[in-house]
């Protein structure tokens, strides 16, 4: 198939789908077929039809909400680095994704645009942050979608929707040139996929510093050739039990047990642990990063809108 008709496949799913799901929030139809139009470079993905996530990485000359009303008026003034290494790949960018606002909260439900809808059932939701993304992945609307994870905004929605997702190392993939790095670095770009193979081959495009962030990793793009050598024999350790000293769903347990048993069967030295942390420290800790960092990412918005953000009684 011709990229045209990969796109023009997507975006008749898109429509057909996406008013039970809520996931793309801003179709860009015609900035794909000017991509097309424009010459595709020679990538690992030429072609694909792919899904941007309404926060973070910007899209030149097409909006940006970030999930809220704040900000309906934002436009992109240039390219993130990272949306530029997604071209390079050679991926079609034909819209944006529905995220909570701000990317806050590990469900999909801002007030901006409305809930997203898990494909598998539409009474669920497909958690978030990266809620549109993996909801337009499971549907088969497209194979892949951009993502970022700072709390599990990579790691939920895959684990709500049956896909793989990965959070890469602190620094492994680019910043610039709008951040030097997200939340201290516990944020991290990257994709959300069906496979490993492609989330593999995705970072052997996009992995590598640009000069934003303080603590770049070396660039490395040999991700999918390792993903096809033998895996070594692991000690690994799990742990069912919750940190703070809260109950813990059975059906959470028996996923944990059962992703430990299949882990063994693979080969890997598995055992339950008993893992001693200082919950309190461990969440004031964790509360303060996030309070202080929901507190700077709202003082660009100032600038953005005009006029101070305050609290209101809602």
């Amino acid at each position: 198939m011709s990229a045209e008709q990969l796109l023009e496949q997507a975006i008749s799913w898109a429509e057909r789908l996406n008013p039970r799901l809520n996931a793309i929030i801003t179709p860009l139809h015609d900035y794909a077929r000017q991509q097309i139009a424009n010459g595709l470079p020679d990538g690992p993905f030429t072609g694909v039809p792919f899904l941007m996530k309404d926060l973070i990485t910007e899209l030149a000359g097409t909006a940006m909400q970030s999930g809220s009303k704040a900000l309906a008026h934002y436009q992109s003034g240039t390219d993130s680095e990272l949306t530029q290494r997604y071209k390079s790949s050679g991926v079609v960018i034909f819209g944006k994704t529905n995220t909570p606002e701000f990317g806050l909260m590990g469900v999909t439900e801002p007030k901006a645009f409305g809930a997203t809808r898990n494909p598998g059932n539409l009474e669920h939701g497909p958690g978030g942050s990266g809620g549109g993304s993996v909801a337009a992945i499971a549907a088969g609307i497209v194979p892949m979608a951009s993502g970022g994870d700072g709390g599990g905004s990579i790691r939920i929605p895959a684990a709500c929707c049956g896909l793989f997702g990965l959070k890469p190392s602190r620094g492994r993939t680019p910043t610039g040139p709008y951040y030097s790095e997200f939340w201290d670095g516990a944020a991290v770009e990257h994709v959300l996929t069906r496979s490993v193979r492609d989330s593999a081959a995705m970072l052997d495009v996009t992995a590598g510093p640009d000069g934003s962030t303080p603590s770049p990793v070396a660039a490395r793009h040999d991700f999918l050739p390792l993903s096809h050598e033998p895996v070594r024999p692991l000690k690994i350790g799990f742990s069912s039990r919750s940190f703070v000293d809260r109950p813990v769903d059975t059906q959470a347990i028996k996923a944990v047990e059962h992703s430990a048993a299949l882990l063994q069967d693979l080969g890997h030295q598995v055992e339950e642990v008993d893992i001693q942390l200082d919950a309190e420290a461990l969440v004031d800790a964790s509360l303060t990063m996030y309070f202080g960092h929901v507190a700077a990412d709202l003082d660009p918005v100032d600038q953005t809108i005009y006029r101070p953000i305050r609290n209101v009684n809602v």
